[in-house]
């Protein structure tokens, strides 16, 4: 099966909305979608599809020259696949292209596959947001990405 990332449109808010509800215990409502789409000139949104199906997703900010990952997710069915991963590489080299210079995220702390392919990326645990998720009151553990232009090609 072959995978495109794509813009984001209106079109798949659906399908992203669905994505969202089964990969976060604390989903986006529709109209921060939306927001994100129509009126967040900072905001770069992007889906992975296969056969006509979105399977990933992946919210980002353009914040000067920091490129801040705001949410990404891989549909249940797709993980371990490697999505988040080209996802996550395309929207770097977007916004390297953009002026983005660093980046930046949250991730629960009890999400080791998502730290652990941060890390592989070369960000860098730098801090700690307490009580960041409202749902559980657990930690947020920030990374930082330094030396963003290594994706400027």
């Amino acid at each position: 099966m072959s995978m495109e990332i794509r813009r984001m449109t209106l079109e798949d808010l659906p399908a992203v909305i669905e994505l969202d509800k089964l990969s976060f215990s604390l989903p986006w409502p529709e109209r921060s979608f939306r927001f994100e789409l129509t009126d967040n000139p900072a905001s770069r949104c992007w889906v992975a599809e296969m056969d006509g199906r979105i399977v990933g997703m992946l919210v980002a900010w353009m914040l000067v020259d920091e490129a801040h990952i705001a949410t990404l997710a891989t549909h249940p069915d797709h993980r371990r696949q490697g999505i988040a991963r080209k996802l996550l590489e395309h929207a770097l080299r977007y916004m390297s292209r953009e002026g983005a210079i660093s980046s930046f995220l949250e991730v629960r702390e009890s999400n080791a596959a998502a730290r652990e392919m941060y890390r592989k990326f070369g960000y860098e645990e730098t801090g700690r947001r307490k009580r960041y998720y409202k749902d559980t009151g657990e930690d947020a553990i920030l990374m930082t990405l330094n030396g963003l232009d290594r994706y400027n090609t």
